[in-house]
């Protein structure tokens, strides 16, 4: 298993978008405002990939979920 600390910028890469601050800070400011009553994941911006992907990092509590969680309070209100 794959112990490692990802970051936001990490987590853009692996599901398949740009990851430069600057596309990471667009990409922010175009989606932010996911209500709170909503999983990141079934935000209607992503691919059923990307959503996939998103969930399973919190259901199987994978090293990935830090990065999943920060970029999930960076998208709320």
């Amino acid at each position: 298993m794959d112990t490692s600390f990802h970051i936001v910028k990490d987590l853009f890469l692996q599901i398949g978008l740009p990851n430069d601050n600057h596309d990471i800070d667009n990409f922010i400011r175009e989606n932010k405002g996911i209500p709170a009553n909503i999983p990141i994941w079934e935000a209607d911006f992503w691919t059923q990939s990307q959503a996939a992907f998103l969930r399973e990092s919190y259901d199987e509590d994978s090293d990935w979920v830090e990065a999943v969680d920060h970029l999930d309070s960076l998208l709320r209100d």
